[in-house]
């Protein structure tokens, strides 16, 4: 068991790696720049915030379409590979739960993780790593909001098809003040909480 864990653990670190090695061999940079606006950048784009299979019952699976996230408010968002996924659970989200009250103290009204995922999936993960207090989670169920700011990527070789970079945003009523994007999904330098509560 322990030497099969092994073995597709390693498999999927050599696909991150190859798809970093493809993906600078040809990066292809994401639209997004400051003063983009982030709801005219996707139009007619919702977002299904995390919940239980019950409560998305309850609200008739609703979504939440981006001008309810940012208009009119001051939102520090990041997009990461997956939910349960390694550098995601161990560093990204960790980075924003552990400086919630320094990012409350700068006046953000909310702090949002989203990735390519259903909405019962990030509830999931987000009770388990105990962020739900601190962060609202949102998914992307079918990529429409990545790809519509060029932030998709096929992570087929590590298993994961089309998901999102990891990236990071400062945005002030949907408007975009700061930027982030790491070079490959695998790395965690520039999309940290750390890094854009400097930018604020």
């Amino acid at each position: 068991m322990a030497s099969a864990m092994l073995k597709r653990t390693t498999m999927v670190v050599k696909g991150l790696q190859e798809t970093s090695r493809r993906m600078n061999s040809r990066r292809a940079y994401a639209s997004i720049v400051e003063g983009t606006d982030l709801v005219a950048a996707a139009p007619n784009v919702s977002l299904q915030k995390a919940r239980s299979w019950d409560e998305g019952v309850s609200s008739k699976f609703s979504t939440t379409p981006l001008k309810d996230i940012f208009k009119g408010k001051k939102v520090v968002i990041f997009g990461l590979p997956g939910a349960y996924t390694g550098v995601c659970s161990a560093q990204h989200v960790p980075s924003y739960k552990n400086n919630i009250d320094k990012f409350k103290s700068k006046g953000i009204d909310s702090i949002i993780c989203v990735a390519v995922n259903d909405p019962y999936t990030l509830n999931g993960w987000a009770e388990k790593l105990q962020a739900k207090e601190a962060i609202e989670f949102y998914g992307d169920l079918d990529g429409s909001f990545h790809k519509s700011l060029d932030l998709s990527v096929d992570l087929s070789a590590a298993l994961l098809g089309p998901r999102s970079h990891r990236w990071s945003a400062y945005v002030v009523d949907g408007q975009v003040k700061a930027f982030n994007l790491e070079q490959a999904p695998s790395d965690f330098k520039v999309s940290g909480g750390d890094v854009i509560l400097g930018q604020i």
